[in-house]
């Protein structure tokens, strides 16, 4: 079980709204390297972890992954939030527009939305800890 606060440990308050930006971090939230996408490995990895201490260790950082999940989807709509027509255009925003308009949709930036199959979870805890090395270098 989570215990879950209702604000953000360090608000985010955009000023202006920049759907162009607002696309490209959406990659963040839903994309191949996304947090959804660590999140649910590292969650779903924990169960076939053999050591108590590693399977706590998975689930705490499952955990911290859903909090940047939230703080990514917080700065997403924050940037689009009422987007004018013009501001949509320019942005190249359109094509997500139609299908999701502000709302806040697992996907990269290219469009292709998430997928389960861009995440690794073996059962081999070699295979999977390496997995979830080579997944955070991507990011780093």
């Amino acid at each position: 079980m989570f215990v879950y606060e209702k604000k953000l440990l360090y608000p985010i308050k955009v000023k202006n709204r920049n759907p162009k930006l607002a696309s490209i971090i959406m990659s963040q939230y839903g994309g191949p390297h996304g947090e959804l996408g660590a999140s649910l490995r590292y969650l779903s990895q924990r169960y076939t972890m053999p050591y108590p201490e590693l399977k706590g260790l998975l689930t705490d950082i499952g955990t911290e992954e859903l909090g940047h999940l939230e703080m990514v989807g917080t700065l997403v709509h924050q940037l689009t939030k009422g987007m004018s027509e013009k501001e949509l255009a320019d942005g190249g925003y359109a094509d997500y527009f139609v299908d999701h308009t502000a709302g806040v949709y697992p996907t990269a930036a290219s469009g292709y939305p998430f997928s389960a199959g861009e995440i690794a979870v073996t059962g081999d805890t070699i295979a999977d800890l390496s997995e979830d090395l080579a997944a955070d270098a991507a990011m780093a």
